[in-house]
């Protein structure tokens, strides 16, 4: 018997087709003893339950909306037609034994079958999205911020107040500020104005937990301060230490921190300027070759990593120049090259060791008032290194009038214009160094050797 039997290929075709009389289809086989066989109602009826349940089934998967707002209607509704169309199919395997209906029937199964091995219930695994197409500077941004915030802390600075009606002593927070993990030993670092005056310190790491800390050391001249916890190695993430010498104005630069107690929170910008001066906040000594840039700085990013675009380490975010207290797009930030320095001593000795010359000196502007460029001693300890080398203080004379002290013009054939230029060559001194001091006393010059001294809170 040679029988042509037209059949769907896919559900896609099959769902194509119309279930109307118009739709169905003859077939006629020629030979010995064979008779003419036409398909009756039953092929329209097989093909309109699948085509039902095809379509249900593709409407299933259309959209995330459409799932959304019909996903339980369309499920009952594509159940019951499959449960209708098993149950015809029964039928006809009891009630059909042409070869015909024998074809229709087993295209038929197997189509079921696709439909069936399909759960509904979990179409929405097969709702097509668009995937987020990201450039690959944004890919390197997601990346760096992934790789460093476990890195980056939330300092919370508490201290001890009294209740001035029931006299009772109690812990508030008042300050808050970000840092960074330094090493697998639990050592933290950050500024010293954001642990200034605080009775108790915590710190909460990336994954909330938070741990007492106490206070290793700190450098008020350079406000650097480096505290400990004691936490699992596993959860502490050192971040990675680059250097600050070879940076570049206009190079990208990232800062992660918690301003305004957001924690985790990633700013960009780029350097703006390199060799900036700031005053410390503690002491007033000035803070030399600083990275400007405006990557926004608000309040609570103290303390706060600046990295440079693979990652690495190369300030530690300590102010902000702005009028109103927010970020204005001027941002400073202590270059990593000075903070490795002073975390090193710290940890080693618990404080920095930085020679003095152990002298009081007139601000700036009452210098240049005088018509005269240095630093003017106003007052020099007997028994400080100044003292001791000779240098006269400014003082009054028996009728009360002002004598003026010596006036500092150089450091070892440097030229010292003003307090920031002493500062600076003493910083590339140590202790035990002996400078030679260059003074105007009077109207004429002397040439002073002094030998440097720790601060008396550090020998």
């Amino acid at each position: 018997m040679a029988t042509s039997l037209l059949v769907p290929s896919s559900l896609h075709s099959l769902a194509a087709f119309s279930p109307s009389p118009a739709s169905s289809f003859s077939k006629k086989a020629t030979g010995a003893g064979a008779g003419v066989i036409t398909t009756t109602t039953t092929t329209i009826r097989l093909r309109f339950f699948v085509c039902r349940a095809s379509l249900l089934r593709r409407s299933t998967l259309t959209t995330s909306a459409a799932l959304t707002n019909h996903r339980q209607l369309q499920q009952q509704q594509y159940h019951h037609h499959v449960s209708k169309l098993l149950c015809f199919l029964h039928k006809a395997i009891a009630s059909s034994l042409k070869l015909d209906s024998l074809l229709i029937f087993c295209t038929s199964l197997a189509l079921s079958v696709s439909l069936l091995a399909a759960d509904a219930d979990r179409a929405s695994a097969f709702v097509v999205t668009t995937p987020r197409k990201l450039q690959s500077d944004e890919l390197a941004t997601v990346r760096l911020f992934q790789e460093n915030t476990p890195s980056v802390v939330y300092i919370t600075n508490l201290a001890v107040r009294q209740d001035a009606f029931t006299l009772d002593v109690l812990e508030v927070p008042q300050g808050s500020g970000s840092g960074f993990v330094w090493d697998k030993e639990g050592h933290i670092v950050t500024n010293y104005h954001v642990i200034r005056g605080a009775s108790d310190l915590r710190v909460t790491l990336s994954d909330q937990s938070t741990y007492e800390a106490q206070v290793v050391g700190f450098d008020q001249d350079k406000d650097v301060a480096v505290l400990r916890i004691d936490a699992p190695e596993d959860k502490l993430r050192p971040i990675p230490i680059g250097v600050s010498a070879d940076l570049l104005v206009g190079q990208k630069v990232y800062a992660i921190g918690n301003p305004f107690g957001l924690d985790h929170t990633l700013t960009t910008g780029v350097i703006s300027g390199l060799r900036r001066e700031i005053s410390s906040a503690a002491t007033g000594r000035p803070i030399q070759d600083v990275i400007q840039t405006d990557a926004a700085i608000n309040p609570g990013n103290s303390g706060g990593p600046l990295l440079d675009s693979s990652g690495s380490l190369i300030g530690v975010n300590t102010a902000i120049y702005s009028p109103s207290g927010a970020s204005s797009g001027v941002g400073f930030s202590i270059p990593v090259d000075t903070v490795g320095g002073i975390v090193e001593q710290l940890v080693k000795f618990g404080k920095v060791t930085r020679p003095i010359l152990g002298i009081k000196f007139a601000p700036d502007q009452s210098v240049e008032q005088l018509g005269v460029s240095g630093v003017l001693v106003l007052d020099a300890p007997p028994n400080g290194p100044a003292g001791k080398a000779g240098l006269q203080p400014t003082k009054r004379d028996s009728y009360g009038r002002l004598v003026l002290g010596d006036i500092i013009t150089a450091v070892n054939g440097k030229k010292v214009s003003n307090g920031s230029d002493l500062y600076r060559i003493l910083d590339q001194c140590n202790v035990g160094d002996t400078v030679i001091v260059e003074v105007l006393r009077g109207d004429h010059k002397e040439k002073l050797p002094v030998i440097l001294e720790p601060k008396p809170d550090e020998s």
